[in-house]
């Protein structure tokens, strides 16, 4: 590969990396800590203060309209200058000549479409900034703290599923094997060095690095993976609403029977359909009426994948089902063509289709949303929970390590690092220039691509993370003694990187391979702080043989080829 090659392949890594870890730099030193914590909130809480905020905004907005129409509008409001600049050119209005309370206000329909547009502002801002938080850097539980959840396990539904009191041995069984899918579940999601472990006879308490994110918490933790499939009752369904339109107060019992007999047939039960809103949070839409009794129970799927409509682009959830539940899907679809088929999740109908013919082992989904679809998919897999988990206590935690502690590690790394660079740079001179340069380029691929993987930072971490750029050093080391060798034999610099590289090839490749190769072992086999070392430090080995090898090599050639360097600047030995 020549120069120029290189070169671009090297600045389109660097782009690449840059772009991975800009949303890391703009989490830790450029959003607003005050937007960090409202993007904590659950997504119900976000509704309800953004509702709560455009109601705020536009009384302010609407006072100062009435008593100073011609007063500036505050600084905090001025982004209503900007959707009121787009309504009146909607409007094919001409623009004020200043933007006065009233100028403003007149840029809106009404009080709802002002409402809207304001609640509209804030729900964008603080879901932008909570979607950031799934493509950054985390910190560990040692370095920044994380949320505790103490889960209680509800042993009167292991035994609804058991249909007998559980055992001793049969709760230890549900709890152990609850442990074992949460692990999976928390892992899939790409929350890292997660501590899950037993509390007591019933409990299990879980500990999350990273923001406090109830969302996110819930989607893992309480998903049980009861998806069902039930025929709708079209006629019930009509029966029960227009019942409804006719009554107040309680109408249902816990188990969605109407109270009042005879309102709907027996073997029936009412379930609420709901769909996403804006802030994808659960809302309701209407009641249907559909067979108690499952026509297909989820726990016949046994692979579940989310894809996208080719036409539309809503997320499709594509599972396939056992031969057994391949079998019951094909006769419940055969025997109910032209009726729809409803998919009830934890009793929730979630999407309902027309059953146009009979469908076996493959099946698609809609009506999720994309985090849903994941979040879902990633349930059918691992499987539903043995028993039922509540959350008896859920709060944020503070950093395990002392802050002490932790300042004293961080300044023993820096210092290790800056005097890695100091060796090298007193003992090859201009080589050791490059080789620093290589360096400060692998540690910011490294974390360019921890960032890129959502992966969480620790102390132990870090340690495979000084770990990679002592590697890093030993390659540089092994490829200028090669080149020194070649020198001493009188060739010329352009001729001794050249065969220094070549010989030192193999060597280097060697050392980082085996490496490598235990690494990618360990991040499988071990769990919490061992598995990020092995990131780290399989994430630093390749990282460290590109520098080495790719970013070094382009160096010396560039001295040599186009500057025209005759003498290699190497060693203060080598004259």
């Amino acid at each position: 590969m020549n120069k120029r090659a290189r070169l671009l392949t090297i600045i389109i890594v660097l782009v690449i990396c840059g772009v991975f870890l800009y949303p890391t730099y703009q989490w830790y030193f450029s959003l607003e800590k005050d937007k960090i914590e409202l993007s904590a909130m659950s997504r119900e809480q976000i509704r309800e203060y953004a509702y709560t905020k455009a109601g705020e905004d536009l009384k302010v907005l609407q006072d100062l309209a009435a008593t100073s129409p011609d007063a500036e509008v505050p600084e905090e409001l001025s982004f209503l200058e900007d959707i009121a600049k787009d309504n009146y050119k909607l409007a094919d209005k001409d623009l004020p000549s200043s933007w006065t309370a009233s100028g403003v206000l007149s840029g809106f329909l009404n009080r709802d479409d002002a409402l809207r547009s304001i609640e509209s502002y804030y729900r964008d801002d603080i879901l932008d900034v909570k979607e950031k938080n799934g493509s950054i850097l985390q910190l560990g539980l040692d370095l920044s703290g994380g949320m505790s959840v103490l889960l209680q396990a509800d042993l009167e539904s292991l035994e609804e599923r058991l249909g007998h009191s559980p055992t001793t041995d049969e709760e230890s069984e549900a709890i152990v094997r609850a442990i074992e899918i949460l692990n999976n579940r928390i892992d899939k999601f790409g929350v890292t060095e997660p501590q899950i472990r037993r509390q007591g006879d019933d409990q299990i308490l879980v500990e999350i690095p990273g923001a406090a994110d109830p969302d996110r918490v819930d989607s893992f933790l309480k998903g049980k993976g009861s998806l069902n499939f039930h025929i709708v009752d079209d006629e019930a369904t009509a029966a029960w609403n227009a019942y409804k339109d006719t009554h107040t107060g309680l109408l249902l019992d816990d188990e969605g029977h109407p109270l009042e007999d005879g309102v709907i047939e027996l073997g029936r039960v009412v379930r609420g359909f709901y769909s996403k809103d804006d802030y994808d949070v659960d809302t309701y839409v209407r009641d249907l009426v559909i067979f108690e009794e499952p026509g297909l129970d989820g726990a016949h799927i046994v692979n579940a994948q989310v894809g996208s409509d080719s036409l539309t682009g809503k997320p499709i959830i594509n599972f396939t089902l056992d031969s057994e539940g391949g079998d019951m899907f094909f006769q419940l679809t055969s025997s109910n063509v032209e009726k729809t088929l409803a998919i009830v999740l934890d009793d929730k109908v979630k999407a309902g289709a027309r059953i146009s013919e009979g469908i076996r082992e493959s099946v698609r989904m809609t009506g999720f949303g994309k985090t849903e679809a994941d979040n879902l998919a990633l349930v059918l897999r691992t499987g539903a929970m043995p028993v039922d988990l509540r959350i008896n206590n859920q709060q944020s935690i503070g950093a395990s390590l002392g802050e002490d502690a932790i300042q004293q590690g961080l300044k023993a790394m820096a210092i290790g690092f800056i005097a890695v660079i100091l060796f090298m740079l007193l003992y090859y001179l201009g080589a050791g220039f490059v080789a620093s340069v290589a360096l400060v380029m692998n540690l910011f691929l490294i974390v360019a691509i921890l960032s890129a993987f959502n992966l969480t930072l620790t102390l132990t971490s870090i340690a495979g993370l000084i770990l990679t750029v002592g590697m890093a050093v030993d390659a540089n080391v092994i490829i200028f003694e090669r080149i020194k060798e070649e020198y001493r034999l009188g060739k010329s610099a352009e001729a001794s990187i050249k065969a220094g590289f070549q010989k030192a090839l193999w060597t280097v490749l060697d050392a980082n391979i085996t490496t490598f190769i235990a690494a990618i072992f360990l991040s499988q086999l071990a769990t919490g702080p061992v598995q990020g070392f092995a990131y780290t430090l399989a994430v630093g080995i390749v990282s460290s043989m590109f520098t080495a090898l790719f970013v070094s090599r382009l160096f010396f050639d560039f001295s040599t080829e186009t500057l025209g360097i005759k003498k290699l600047s190497i060693s203060w030995r080598t004259k």
